[in-house]
């Protein structure tokens, strides 16, 4: 995907956005809501067209245009969007049969069943499962097709933590196979646990991303304790030490070094470090950080205009 860009009327979804992903490879495409990402994954699909003419940019799956090429590509892809419509009379094992009937080559449906933890309910009728259960027989019709690209949005959503851990080893198995899959999802912790890749967006725009570990590593980590008494925050050896509470907080980018430095400098003075939690910066840190740097910036832009304003005056 190279410039992409997606209007509707005079507001525009998606701007400018552009990543490959490698076969084989899981990608997470993160943000908040209206983001822009089931928008890029619905043009990814086929489903919506980029804007016309040069500026709307070039989209390729398995090296073809989605839309123009939607045959071709929907034989080899698998999509779970975030709500799929099913017949709820009818039993489990009924709508995997009835899907099959659409699908070339598919899955044995016991096969699918078993991968995604519903072999037990194959008798029960859709009705009657839960949420979690619902999402789970999406991603058994998602993968009927053996596709070499599966999209999947929100895939987790509703699952309790055992059902939504089978489902990552599911998603990990099928990449290790050489499916590639491109992820959308709120659970941070489920997008690093399983994304190779990632990017981040907001208002329509990518405003980071790369290799999970690379991007990670280059952000701050962190070192909290309990402040010993008698000690103030400023005598301590680590730069940028913050008392929050009576929890120091050091946000360093080797939280690893800066604990052992703590460590031999408490030794030295026979002083115990209590609560010790020393972590590698986490999506979640970088989300907040992120969004820190957008609050500074509408700040800055909000006394801009004030100065602006008071000039004009």
């Amino acid at each position: 995907m190279n410039g992409l860009r997606k209007s509707y009327g005079d507001f525009t979804a998606v701007r400018d956005i552009s990543f490959e992903v490698p076969q084989g490879e899981i990608f997470a495409l993160l943000g908040r809501n209206g983001a822009g990402k089931t928008t890029t994954m619905e043009v990814l699909a086929g489903f919506q067209a980029p804007d016309g003419g040069p500026g709307g940019g070039t989209v390729r799956v398995l090296g073809l245009d989605p839309v123009r090429d939607r045959a071709r590509v929907r034989r080899s892809v698998g999509i779970m969007l975030q709500e799929a419509g099913f017949f709820p009379d009818l039993t489990v094992a009924q709508t995997v049969d009835a899907w099959r009937d659409f699908v070339a080559a598919p899955r044995p449906r016991d096969e699918a069943l078993e991968l995604t933890s519903l072999g037990s309910k194959a008798a029960t009728r859709v009705r009657q499962l839960s949420g979690g259960e619902k999402r789970r027989l999406d991603l058994a019709l998602a993968i009927l097709s053996r596709p070499d690209v599966l999209f999947l949005d929100e895939p987790t959503t509703g699952m309790d933590p055992e059902a939504r851990r089978r489902t990552w080893e599911v998603i990990l198995d099928l990449a290790r196979q050489g499916t590639t899959i491109l992820l959308t999802t709120h659970y941070l912790e489920e997008a690093q646990r399983l994304a190779s890749s990632m990017a981040i967006m907001d208002r329509g725009r990518i405003v980071a991303g790369g290799g999970m570990a690379e991007t990670l590593a280059a952000q701050t980590g962190r070192v909290a304790f309990d402040l010993p008494l008698s000690v103030g925050v400023e005598e301590l050896p680590v730069p940028g030490a913050t008392l929050e509470g009576g929890t120091v907080v050091c946000r360093v980018t080797e939280p690893d070094l800066a604990a052992q430095t703590l460590l031999g400098w408490a030794g030295e003075r026979g002083l115990r470090l209590r609560g010790l939690e020393v972590r590698t910066a986490t999506l979640e840190d970088l989300f907040l950080d992120l969004s820190a740097d957008e609050k500074n910036d509408e700040r800055s832009g909000e006394k801009s205009g004030e100065r602006n304003e008071r000039e004009v005056v």
